[in-house]
């Protein structure tokens, strides 16, 4: 995250074997449509059926434009910076779940409410957080941003304070996991902290600015909420539960991996 706006995207789509001309324009359509949503063009990529596959795979690159003065990069973080987290945890790992294992989810005695929810979470809240940056980046100097992904929330706040080569504290109570991701990752056995998180945003800014960026996003309607200070790097990676400060939790893989790998 580099606090660019979003211009051009190049994708190229993968698509299984036996995939209709119709299942390709609906994909295309879907595609256009999103590009739309953010006046973002789509310059060229590549398509074509590939061996082996059982669902469609886009990979894309995105370019955009940003002045100079206003790129933000994960080295500009500094010590005593707030961390402010946006809209919760984890979104994307919650919604795949809710989808490719609901009768797993069922029979661990979770309701078909919750599950829909969760499907939804690619939509509302969602797991583009341009916006998010948009906002933050308008109301005070962010100094480092950050989409949580693979490895979640967790993995997450390890690259970031690997990039910035500082240390970091953080309070597990104030970290927001959505009620029908907590549900869905007590029925599984998972830890949200290590769940692919997409649809969050991380970002530090000086502590004086954090009141502004938190108001200024949840005037525009998203969440976000301060989860702890970057430290020295000598202090390690911390976390505040209530049972003292322990070291931030570390996952050999994606919780979802592990999951499915199972």
């Amino acid at each position: 995250m580099m606090g660019a706006t979003p211009k051009w995207l190049m994708v190229t789509m993968l698509l299984p074997e036996g995939t209709t001309t119709e299942e390709v324009s609906r994909i295309f359509e879907q595609l256009t449509e999103a590009c739309k949503e953010r006046d973002i063009t789509l310059v060229g990529g590549h398509t074509e059926v590939t061996y082996g596959l059982n669902r469609p795979i886009a990979v894309g690159s995105m370019l955009g434009e940003v002045s100079k003065d206003k790129v933000v990069m994960t080295s500009g973080a500094q010590v005593g910076d707030s961390i402010i987290l946006t809209k919760g945890a984890p979104i994307e790992g919650a919604a795949i779940l809710a989808r490719e294992a609901s009768e797993e989810l069922i029979v661990a005695g979770v309701s078909s409410e919750i599950i829909e929810k969760a499907k939804n979470f690619l939509f509302a809240p969602g797991i583009s957080v341009a916006r998010d940056a948009e906002i933050a980046t308008s109301a005070a100097k962010v100094h480092a941003m950050h989409d949580p992904t693979e490895g979640g929330i967790a993995g997450a706040l390890l690259e970031f304070a690997t990039g910035a080569g500082v240390g970091l504290e953080i309070d597990a109570a104030r970290i927001p996991t959505l009620p029908e991701a907590q549900t869905i990752c007590d029925a599984l056995g998972l830890d949200p902290l290590g769940l692919i998180a997409s649809g969050a945003l991380l970002a530090t800014v000086a502590p004086e600015d954090a009141k502004k960026v938190i108001e200024a996003l949840i005037c525009e309607g998203i969440f976000a909420v301060e989860i702890g200070r970057l430290t020295t790097r000598d202090r390690g990676l911390k976390m505040r539960t209530p049972q003292g400060i322990i070291d931030l939790p570390r996952f050999e893989r994606d919780e979802l991996a592990r999951f499915f790998g199972a």
